[in-house]
């Protein structure tokens, strides 16, 4: 779906773009397209040499679900010592957060096409366990204990 994007950004900058290909949910629930994506950017920052790539300059991207992957891949090597530090990651319009879909991002964007504030739980519901019976529990925000939603509104809030 991105080719198209992809070979223009490598073409205009002049670098090497790698696109991922990984397993979707529902048929492949998490962690399948995490383990896929560090998979990939792994072997790719072992064998940099091969691709002529320099080792100060590589980035991870992605949008939507693929902005979140970027940035579990980058969290997760962030601590990483035997290989190349990424230089920087690009999120676009990620998805990073299923606690509140309340906030008002989702409020003002709620019936904005193609991802509307249901459709974008349901996804986040498919990706972690493939079942979307908890749909309207997510959307009233009571699938988070309290504890953890005090525990993370200071990252988490509409201030």
């Amino acid at each position: 779906t991105h080719e198209k994007l992809c070979r223009f950004i490598a073409r205009e900058s002049e670098s090497v773009v790698v696109s991922v290909g990984y397993r979707l949910a529902p048929e492949h629930r998490y962690p399948a397209a995490y383990e896929d994506c560090l998979s990939a950017t792994q072997h790719f920052l072992q064998h940099l040499e091969h691709y002529g790539v320099d080792p100060a300059r590589v980035t991870v991207c992605g949008d939507s679900a693929g902005g979140n992957l970027a940035a579990a891949v980058s969290q997760t090597l962030a601590g990483s010592s035997h290989l190349p530090r990424l230089r920087a990651q690009i999120l676009i319009y990620p998805g990073l957060q299923a606690l509140d879909f309340n906030l008002p991002s989702y409020q003002q964007n709620r019936g904005v096409p193609l991802l509307f504030r249901e459709r974008a739980a349901f996804y986040m519901l498919q990706y972690l366990n493939g079942n979307a019976t908890k749909l309207e529990e997510v959307l009233e925000g009571s699938h988070i204990p309290v504890d953890i939603k005090l525990k993370y509104r200071k990252w988490v809030s509409p201030d």
